[in-house]
């Protein structure tokens, strides 16, 4: 009588890392934060579509006001944001991100050329090497980050499909070609450039580790956010005539986001 087969496990454990957007507070009081929130965030309810995103308590650290994490939890997702985590507080304030059910992350360096708007809350695009200890245990992410080898001279990741609303796809290490739509509610994300051949209607990330050299390039320029190395520009600031729906690129100038056409 032959042995039985080993049972299939269940579920396997593996760590990971996540591009996040840290939510960097600049106050403590709860109704300066939601009335802030709702200013930064009201006209662009497409902005965040249930993105992970982690609270930074860093800059209040070492002010010893205590923030009503619980209290501005449900103003969070209110504006389509998805609280997993919280990093850089005192005792105090950690606990009480604990309580209200937020992981730990790890501090992360203070961003190169993030910029606070409005006063109490300041948001930056990085790397957040959060999650290597807390996501072991559970893989939330709600599709596979495709990543390259962070080493020099890193071919482009090359997608050939459309990226529909809630997909995301991540270049580590170098540049990401798209020759297909990305749709609005979609992110593409890259260490070095961004490349899509196609309407680019839904969020793009480029230098996303810091990068102030990299760029954004588009044969239909028409999108929800772009930002490189930390510094973002929305739809609330309508594009020009002359870029908008058109062949265009997207660069840093100091600190500001220079968007103009791509010349034939």
């Amino acid at each position: 009588m032959s042995a039985a087969a080993p049972a299939k496990p269940a579920f396997d454990l593996k760590s990971t890392a996540w591009t996040l957007t840290a939510l960097r507070l600049q106050v403590a009081d709860l109704a300066t934060l939601a009335a802030a929130l709702d200013e930064r965030f009201a006209d662009s309810p497409g902005l965040f579509d249930n993105d992970p995103v982690a609270i930074d308590f860093s800059p209040l650290r070492d002010s010893g006001e205590a923030v009503d994490v619980a209290g501005l939890l449900p103003h969070l997702r209110r504006h389509g944001m998805l609280p997993i985590a919280a990093q850089g507080g005192n005792t105090a304030q950690m606990a009480a991100a604990r309580s209200a059910g937020l992981a730990e992350a790890p501090d992360a360096p203070a961003p190169q050329g993030a910029r606070a708007e409005p006063a109490a809350l300041r948001e930056v695009v990085r790397e957040v090497p959060v999650i290597q200890e807390v996501v072991r245990e559970v893989e939330v992410v709600r599709e596979v980050i495709k990543e390259v080898p962070g080493a020099a001279g890193v071919p482009p990741m090359i997608v050939d499909k459309p990226l529909r609303s809630g997909q995301r796809v991540y270049a580590r290490g170098g540049d990401l070609v798209v020759l297909a739509v990305v749709s609005f509610g979609a992110e593409v994300i890259a260490d070095g450039s961004i490349h899509v051949y196609a309407p680019l209607r839904g969020r793009a990330i480029a230098g996303a580790r810091g990068d102030t050299g990299a760029r954004i390039y588009s044969t239909c320029l028409e999108p929800q956010l772009v930002s490189i190395a930390g510094i973002y520009r929305t739809t609330e600031t309508p594009l020009g005539a002359d870029v908008v729906g058109q062949p265009a690129q997207v660069r840093l100038d100091g600190e500001k986001i220079i968007v103009e056409p791509l010349k034939s």
